[in-house]
């Protein structure tokens, strides 16, 4: 977690040494409206999943080879290669199921830099699966992107022993 928290304070840093005025930067976007807007991007990436939308769903992502996506198979570096991956792992709307978001944690750090903690749950006709996530948003131009997600699914041992 204290890890997490550099990172985050490392690329508001680094935002301000690029240029952003940290007063100019506060004042042009509150905790709140940074919240509501990266709120809306995982609003509209669960309708784009259960639209069986892979490319929709990847406007979330930040379009760059800095992207980063992290799990248990690996990690990927490369919007491409996370969209690749997604086409992989789902070829079918059936596959792709039906995703839900819950206990989002929104953690606005300054005017273009948040993180986010949460649980997934996809539910199938193959079965459920589910798991836990951590993303990293960065604001950009063109709005709140992912550069960092790490994504974790459950093992059956550890679902088993959920309440």
């Amino acid at each position: 977690m204290r890890s997490m928290l550099k990172v985050s304070l490392g690329i508001c840093v680094l935002a301000g040494m690029l240029g952003m005025s940290g007063r100019l930067a506060m004042a042009q976007a509150t905790p709140k409206t940074g919240e509501q807007a990266v709120r809306s991007v995982l609003e509209e990436q669960v309708a784009d999943w259960n639209n069986g939308d892979i490319p929709a769903f990847m406007k979330g992502y930040w379009k760059s080879d800095g992207t980063e996506f992290v799990t248990t198979a690996g990690i990927f570096r490369g919007w491409q290669n996370v969209m690749d991956r997604y086409l992989r792992t789902y070829p079918d709307h059936a596959t792709m199921g039906q995703l839900t978001f819950s206990d989002l944690e929104i953690h606005v750090l300054c005017a273009d830099a948040a993180y986010v903690m949460g649980h997934w749950k996809l539910d199938r006709q193959a079965g459920q699966i589910a798991g836990v996530f951590t993303l990293i948003f960065r604001k950009f131009p063109d709005g709140w992107k992912i550069i960092n997600d790490h994504t974790s699914q459950y093992s059956a041992a550890a679902e088993a022993k959920k309440p």
